[in-house]
Order: C-alpha cells, then structure tokens, then sequence
C-alpha cells in the first residue's frame, strides 16, 4: 500500500497498492513500520522539482497526471535480503516513501549502517540514501522512536542553521529573527541559539500562537507578524521558516542596513501567493541547502566529531520537548492521508506531532 500525490496538485491524492515483487541480487526489503508526518514534508514535495526530491521515489505517468512519492523520514524493518551484512530482523531509520515497503539496493555497508545505490537516490546527496543500524545510532533510544521520527530531521536542519550563522559569527549581528516561531525547525534552531551568550532570539509567529510560542522559554521575544514595529532595528539576521512573502518584506524593509543577512529554511506557507511592490531592501535571501553546511563539518570535524556533536545537542534538546509535545499516532490509509491534508493546509496544533503506519492496512 501507498499514498501518491499528484505532483502538480498536492491536494490530489490516491491509495494504491502493487504487488511485492521478487528480490533481484543485491537487493533488500524493508518493511516500513511508521513515519513522522510534518511540514518539512510538504517542503519536499513543493520543492521536489527544483531539489529533485521527487526523483528519489518515482511516481508513474498515467492519463497525464504525473503521480509523486512523498518523502518521509521513519523506522523500518530488513524483512528479505540477498545482501551480505544486511540481514534480516535489523531495524533502520532513514529516508522513505509515503508506503508499506521498500526494496532498496544496499551498498557502502559497515556497522552502521548502508546506502540505497538504487539509480533513482542519485539525484540527492547522500544524506537521503543512507540508513542507520538502530543498533549502533548514536542518537538512537528505543523509548525515543516517535520523538527521532517527528524530530531528528528537523533538528539536524535546526542544528545547521545554528551551526552556520555561528560559523560566521552570526555576521556581525547578535539578534535573530526567526519566522514560523511555533514550526519545529524553528523552536530547534531557537533553542540552540538561545545557548550562545549574547544572542537575542526573537520569534514572530500568527496571533493564535502567541501563547504557546513564548511558553517555550527559548525565544527571548515573541512578536506577532504585525508587531514588528516592536522589533527595533539593531544589527541582525533573519531566518525565514514560513516562506512568506510579505513577511519577508516586512523584515527587511523594517531593518534596512541593520539586516546583516537573510535565511531562507523552509516554505510551511508553500502556497502564499503574495507578492510585494519594489525590489528586495537589504541583503538577497539566501537558501540554507543544509546538506552542504554537513559537508563542511565533516570536513571540519571527521564524520564522528559531526556526529557526536549533533547528538550531544540532541540529547540536549529531546528531554526539554516533552514539556510541550503531544504525539498523536494514525494508522492506515484513510487516517495517513487525512493527516496529511492537515499538514498541507497548515491545521495542526504545534503541540502536537503525528506518527503514521500504513504496514499493515
């Protein structure tokens, strides 16, 4: 079983179900268990052509309507394999479609994990083709599954944004101006920046928000987006988790030279059409393609200094969620896409977080 969507309506959606076909050599199957459903979800689908996410899992062609895979980071399990170090009844976490199973074509395998070398994974950096050994994950616990599912892959992305503007010593700037405060790539990122001594995190979220966004603690100011006359006009840089338009004018019509640089993360408003009269004042929005900051660390660090320094600030960070997350589970094909159209039409509470399986349905 799995869920397709039209690639040029996100709205349009269809369960099918394929018959599990025979394993060629150097193949294995994954049964996939359960997946966290979030905005950085519907990102991969409105940015699939542009970053080529659709190619990971392609969709067919039928009566001029182009079907897509939409990508989803959760837990698996190795059910049939013709592959060496691959054996089966070994759980991974990593990068799969909106389905049921997987076959994947297992290369680059150690103790930690392996690659999918499938032709179609090509297309992404291999950040999205690797699969963690739950067994040896250093950020993996058992009791921790949901959180891991729901949270890990914005966190990873919460903890490069940090990375990055502290790797340019925030350019010159000490506030941050975070937009979509209440998205949970924005309270990650929020969190870690309110670590660094002297950094002043203000949020700007919806009015409905206000309340929950500043019972976090970890923003120093919550502004509603019409409050932004409140803001002032020290030396800062802007992190856009909401793609909107207007508020991006807003921000850097507002700070003018104080702007010191603009953030592009992600797009939880992928369907704000808004545009706004005259060119861009300060400096030109850049997008954060986090896999390249990760590169860099590798570089810098090793991959095991990378990666214990991401799972120090998770450990970190997973405790203190459980102050506010509530995790909501759906099973089935009719439940996982009613969360999804929750999802692509902005209407879940930030409190909470979904887990989906359609193993089984």
């Amino acid at each position: 079983m799995q869920l397709e969507v039209d690639r040029s309506d996100l709205h349009h959606v269809r369960a099918v179900s394929h018959p599990s076909l025979p394993l060629a050599s150097g193949e294995s199957r994954l049964r996939v268990d359960a997946f966290g459903m979030t905005a950085n979800n519907i990102t991969y689908a409105v940015y699939g052509d542009l970053m080529r996410y659709w190619e990971c899992f392609p969709g067919p062609e039928e009566d001029g309507v182009h079907w897509g895979r939409v990508p989803v980071w959760g837990f698996g399990d190795v059910v049939e394999s013709t592959v060496a170090g691959v054996d089966e009844g070994t759980r991974v976490y990593g990068y799969f479609p909106l389905a049921d199973e997987l076959v994947v074509a297992p290369g680059r395998t150690d103790d930690r994990g392996f690659s999918d070398l499938a032709p179609t994974r090509e297309a992404v950096p291999t950040v999205y083709s690797r699969y963690s050994v739950t067994r040896s994950d250093p950020v993996y616990h058992p009791e921790r599954e949901d959180q891991q599912m729901l949270l890990w892959p914005l966190f990873v992305t919460s903890f490069v944004v940090d990375d990055f503007l502290g790797d340019h010593d925030l350019f010159g700037a000490r506030n941050v101006v975070v937009s979509s405060a209440s998205s949970k790539t924005a309270i990650g990122a929020a969190f870690l920046l309110a670590e660094r001594e002297g950094v002043e995190v203000v949020g700007l979220t919806s009015p409905g928000n206000l309340e929950f966004v500043r019972s976090l603690g970890c923003y120093d100011t919550v502004l509603p987006y019409e409050g932004l006359e409140e803001l002032g006009q020290a030396p800062s840089c802007s992190i856009d988790v909401a793609g909107r338009k207007d508020v991006t004018y807003a921000i850097h019509t507002h700070l003018g030279d104080g702007l010191r640089y603009s953030m592009v993360v992600g797009d939880t408003h992928w369907d704000d059409t808004t545009t706004s009269e005259g060119a861009l004042p300060g400096p030109r929005p850049e997008f954060l393609f986090a896999p390249v900051q990760i590169t860099k660390r590798r570089t810098d660090w090793g991959r095991d200094g990378f990666e214990t320094a991401v799972a120090q600030a998770w450990d970190r960070f997973i405790p203190w969620t459980d102050g506010w997350l509530a995790i909501r589970h759906a099973a089935g094909a009719a439940a996982t896409e009613a969360v999804y159209r929750d999802v692509l039409d902005g209407r879940v509470d930030p409190r909470t977080g979904d887990i989906c399986t359609l193993s089984g349905s």
